[in-house]
């Protein structure tokens, strides 16, 4: 089936809510999947006659309703090629059912062979023989005339749901708790070494402890802790983010509700999760630990927490080694999740704090990925102001 007819066929039908991304392919229901940025028989008159993708053409029926100004800034928030001014009309009514074709449909055809009728003097018998002869070529020989190749030798090497993530993680992990463990070290020197010389300078008692009042957690405030980034997520069911669909909504850009996910879940609930932005075209990709419990954070576990998903509620943040919501959203940076068509009461508390504000859609699985792109660009953002 060609992606162009199919998406036509779900715009006609009203089904558009069917198709779904998942990472880097759109999936029409449970029919049909094709890579996001394969090329469509529909060609632009006016951009060096280029086809459109099946990305672009997807992200145009769903937001025609825009303004072409307001369709152009949001394709390009989402690094999408958009449709050009003068080609709106034709597809837009293609793609509804209003007319049947377009002079700018190009479907892919074999080539054809008429030897026959360029040869003089041949009767109609001996043009059947040669059209029999046509019809007997190599089938493989026509299809490779017009193929055109996707992927070289190299790209061909990576397996769809196969990578070197989890070894990845695993050596993050092993060097965090080297590193760990180096520091602790440290800090048990420098602590026997202080303790021996107050024990002989007179600050404290015989065995060199110091008397005085225990000193209070002190949290860096520019820079963030050695080791992986930290992003806290509710543990309770009752928020759109939790521990159990925080990776396919950052990493794969959809939104899976967690009573779903609890479903397809295998064995028990984790204690922390590592995602990464996979959407990204930056070389240098970061990984972040996703937790759900903040009071098993030790102190210096703190230091690394750089991102908060809210409740909206206050007793989220009791325990915290903060004095008020200010202070926590000047040193981290908080994310509210809601659904498009929620009441305002619901984010009545949130929109008092330094939060940013994101609404998905309960339907339009599509535009979860520019939701998720909020956020990694809020977040990098903020990566940037304290590396510095």
């Amino acid at each position: 089936m060609d992606p162009l007819t199919l998406l036509r066929e779900y715009t006609i039908r009203n089904e558009l809510h069917n198709i779904i991304r998942v990472g880097d392919d759109y999936r029409f229901g449970n029919d049909y999947s094709f890579p996001c940025t394969i090329e469509t028989a529909y060609r632009s008159k006016h951009v060096q006659a280029n086809r459109y993708t099946l990305e672009t053409l997807i992200n145009f029926i769903t937001n025609h309703h825009l303004k072409h100004t307001e369709y152009i800034q949001q394709s390009r928030s989402l690094r999408i090629p958009a449709v050009t001014l003068p080609d709106r009309k034709p597809l837009l009514d293609y793609l509804t059912g209003k007319t049947a074709s377009s002079d700018s449909i190009e479907f892919v055809k074999f080539p054809q062979h008429n030897d026959a009728a360029a040869v003089p003097g041949l009767g109609g018998e001996d043009v059947r023989v040669l059209e029999n002869e046509n019809q007997k070529q190599n089938p493989i020989e026509l299809i490779k005339a017009v193929e055109k190749p996707l992927k070289d030798r190299e790209a061909i090497l990576f397996c769809k749901n196969r990578d070197f993530y989890s070894v990845f993680t695993a050596a993050l992990r092993r060097d965090e708790e080297r590193q760990r463990a180096e520091s602790l070290q440290r800090k048990d020197g420098l602590v026997a070494k202080s303790r021996i010389e107050r024990g002989f300078g007179g600050g404290g008692d015989e065995l060199g402890y110091d008397g005085g009042p225990k000193a209070k957690m002190h949290l860096k405030g520019s820079k963030i802790g050695e080791g992986v980034p930290i992003i806290l997520v509710p543990s309770a069911f009752s928020t759109l983010i939790t521990i159990y669909n925080v990776k396919e909504f950052l990493e794969d850009g959809v939104f899976i509700p967690t009573d779903v996910k609890l479903k397809q879940m295998k064995g028990s609930k984790p204690d922390c999760i590592t995602v990464q932005k996979k959407f990204s075209r930056d070389r240098v990709v970061t990984a972040y630990e996703v937790r759900d419990k903040p009071s098993a954070l030790k102190t210096e576990d703190w230091d690394r927490v750089v991102a908060v998903f809210v409740l909206g509620k206050e007793w989220q943040f009791k325990d915290w080694p903060f004095k008020d919501h200010v202070e926590i959203f000047n040193r981290i940076v908080g994310f509210f999740l809601r659904f498009e068509d929620d009441s305002v009461e619901s984010a009545k508390t949130v929109k008092q704090w330094n939060v940013k504000i994101i609404s998905i859609s309960k339907n339009k699985r599509h535009q979860d990925r520019a939701a998720a792109l909020e956020v990694w660009d809020k977040l990098e953002e903020f990566m940037r102001s304290r590396s510095h």
